[in-house]
């Protein structure tokens, strides 16, 4: 539901995508380290651990560039749908880096999330370019919780995550100068209500749910958490209707293909589901 309000707040916020995401990474990195030092529980790591932590935040920081990017050149409901990608991506990647077969149904699963956002990219070329940023977002988006996956039994998440913000920040810092050559920004900075989304979307939407989030890695395979992520449609699209009225601008092959993305995840998390009764008899 966190992750579902991200997009909306992607969308109330006016900042260019990647000036965004550093406002975002940098208030995260200061409000969740201002926390671990009022609590004492500032840890500090390696050099070799932090340059890996440091490179996972540089993928998350290209992850939320681009799905910001696919809002701003597409709608809030066409962005979200095309995350459901990440289950395709996951089950090719999570078995690459995690040296383990290649599950078969994982992949049918994962094609099927992909027809359904063909259909819409089939439907809505004036959403090409947003689709295309949502492709590579999704792409991304499926690498960061594999990595995380080793790096929970070894660190607190919150260490994981400051580390992460910090280092995604710095690595935006040399991209920035690239990134607004060939997608100019409008203004650099924020308005008094950007500030204010800018607050809910680092304090609550990141630093509170990407916690979460790496708790549930201790518990669940990183291909299911990213098909679990797969709802974050269901709860932005209902905000974007009610919000932005953006059912007005959607057809029928748009809620076909939705429809297919919720059969994929139904059907992962009931397997989920069956896989752990069968563990308990």
């Amino acid at each position: 539901m966190l992750a579902g309000f991200t997009a909306i707040l992607g969308k109330l916020i006016q900042l260019n995508e990647a000036v965004l995401t550093s406002y975002r990474m940098l208030l995260s990195a200061v409000i969740l380290g201002a926390f671990l030092l009022y609590k004492k529980q500032l840890q500090k790591l390696s050099w070799k651990n932090t340059l890996r932590l440091f490179g996972i935040g540089a993928i998350i920081s290209l992850h939320w560039v681009t799905f910001y990017g696919s809002i701003k050149y597409s709608n809030v409901s066409v962005s979200v749908t095309c995350l459901s990608t990440i289950g395709f991506f996951t089950s090719f990647f999570e078995p690459l880096i995690m040296r383990r077969k290649v599950d078969f149904v994982e992949v049918f699963l994962g094609i099927l999330a992909i027809a359904g956002v063909y259909l819409i990219f089939n439907f809505y070329p004036e959403y090409k370019m947003g689709i295309i940023f949502g492709i590579i977002s999704a792409m991304l988006a499926c690498i960061f919780p594999i990595l995380n996956k080793k790096l929970v039994e070894d660190f607190p998440p919150n260490t994981v995550t400051l580390y992460e913000m910090s280092g995604g920040f710095i690595a935006l810092g040399f991209i920035l100068p690239v990134y607004l050559h060939f997608f100019p920004a409008a203004y650099f900075l924020p308005t008094y209500s950007d500030w204010l989304w800018l607050i809910i979307l680092a304090g609550v939407c990141t630093v509170f749910a990407f916690n979460l989030s790496l708790n549930a890695l201790k518990h669940i395979s990183a291909f299911t958490t990213n098909l679990t992520y797969n709802f974050e449609p269901v709860y932005s699209i209902i905000l974007a209707f009610i919000i932005f009225k953006e059912n007005k601008f959607l057809g029928p092959e748009f809620y076909f293909g939705f429809t297919l993305i919720l059969l994929a995840v139904t059907l992962q998390m009931m397997r989920v589901y069956q896989e752990k009764k069968t563990r308990k008899l």
